[in-house]
């Protein structure tokens, strides 16, 4: 009998630094998530390629709620009033991209809670042009930085993602700076 010889062991994989930060706060966002129904972050994450940009500027994903033995959920859309009428005529068309993101359907229905822009603690999120404040641009040496930061990536959106992601990090720890939790 001859003597086999051992495989070569699988080449490890380094792990990158993003990589390595979302599993950081994974956890914390599937339990953010899953508080409100939420079982595929995918739906708050990518609210504006699932239901579109034009639907995704009037409302957002507010909750999902689950009836006892029911099948399929209740998806909750925060809306400001005007917008409304418009999107309750929109909202078989929407549940069906929705189910088209799980990949079954797990939305029954989609109900509508209408507010001021400004309304509720929790439906301060302000949609579409019908704000009055615009997002102030950060300062310039911090785009540099982020433009410094993201300049070794090849791929042009990428590098333009993480550029913006570079300069919302940097923003809030130059506002964070005088201020301990």
């Amino acid at each position: 009998m001859t003597a086999m010889a051992k495989a070569p062991a699988p080449p490890t994989r380094r792990m990158r630094g993003f990589e390595a930060a979302s599993r950081l706060v994974e956890s914390r966002i599937r339990k953010a998530g899953e508080a409100r129904g939420f079982a595929i972050s995918r739906l708050l994450t990518h609210w504006t390629e699932i239901a579109g940009a034009d639907i995704a500027a009037q409302c957002r994903p507010v909750k999902i709620g689950y009836a006892k033995g029911g099948l399929g959920g209740t998806l909750t859309l925060l809306t400001t009033g005007a917008a409304g009428p418009m999107l309750q005529m929109q909202l078989p068309a929407l549940r069906e991209k929705v189910n088209a993101c799980y990949g079954y359907n797990a939305i029954a229905r989609i109900h509508l809670t209408q507010t001021a822009p400004l309304g509720f603690a929790e439906g301060q999120a302000q949609f579409g042009a019908d704000t009055k404040a615009t997002p102030r641009a950060p300062a310039p040496e911090i785009q540099t930085k982020a433009r410094e930061t993201a300049a070794p990536v090849q791929d042009e959106s990428l590098r333009a993602a993480l550029e913006r992601l570079a300069c919302n990090v940097l923003s809030k720890a130059q506002q964070n700076k005088g201020n301990p939790r």
